[in-house]
């Protein structure tokens, strides 16, 4: 049997980057042999999610992955974060990795830009969850026994009462209708939990509430 091309995924630690890599592993094209997360070094947490880097890291252990950190600043600039993911990239080809999963939903902008990034160095871009209806596919992702926490919000589209909340189906119902189910317009962020894509289940619960950058931030704490 011919094996499968090695893939990363590139992990946020939210629901819809959890649901890529299941659905990927469901699909069976690719071989799932690690993960890569992007690092804000200042405050060791999670870029844009503002998860703590040892929730990551007991993520990690549940899907039995290896991670690729990429260390970037803050702020960071463009060109910077252009250069770790490139350097990010090129490890990756020498552990015969050639593709990259990502959880992209219906943002064109955004996947031209990853798709025109990894052709550049004979990669590919695999996008298990592309253009599905995302009030489907928030179902199918409760259905599946996924689990996820709140961790970013942004004010301007959703109000920051929704930080810290359990992403359900009672949330599902209260979303108005400008916000996206699964929050692809950056309406919001997650913390995975549990699912199918984890050995046992990443207990947390909400720490303390702040607005930094414009945005509102549920800081997880582990249990």
């Amino acid at each position: 049997m011919q094996a499968l091309p090695k893939a990363w995924v590139s992990w946020s630690t939210g629901k819809d980057s959890a649901f890529a890599l299941y659905q990927a592993r469901q699909r069976g094209e690719v071989e799932i042999v690690g993960v890569l997360t992007t690092v804000t070094a200042a405050y060791e947490r999670v870029s844009m999610h503002g998860v703590r880097e040892q929730l990551l890291d007991r993520q990690l252990l549940e899907l039995g992955l290896p991670c690729f950190k990429v260390s970037i600043p803050s702020p960071c600039p463009n060109e910077i974060y252009e250069q770790r993911m490139a350097e990010a990239m090129a490890f990756a080809k020498t552990q015969g990795v050639t593709h990259v999963v990502f959880g992209d939903l219906f943002l064109e902008d955004i996947r031209a830009y990853r798709e025109a990034k990894l052709a550049a160095i004979q990669m590919s871009c695999v996008f298990p969850l592309w253009l599905r209806d995302t009030r489907e596919l928030a179902e199918e992702m409760l259905a599946s026994g996924l689990s996820a926490t709140l961790t970013c919000v942004d004010p301007k589209q959703l109000s920051a009462e929704f930080a810290g909340r359990t992403f359900d189906r009672a949330l599902l119902l209260e979303l108005p209708a400008s916000v996206d189910p699964c929050g692809e317009r950056g309406e919001f962020h997650t913390f995975a939990t549990r699912g199918p894509m984890f050995r046992q289940p990443i207990p947390v619960t909400p720490g303390a509430v702040i607005e930094r950058d414009g945005f509102v931030f549920a800081d997880l704490m582990p249990v």
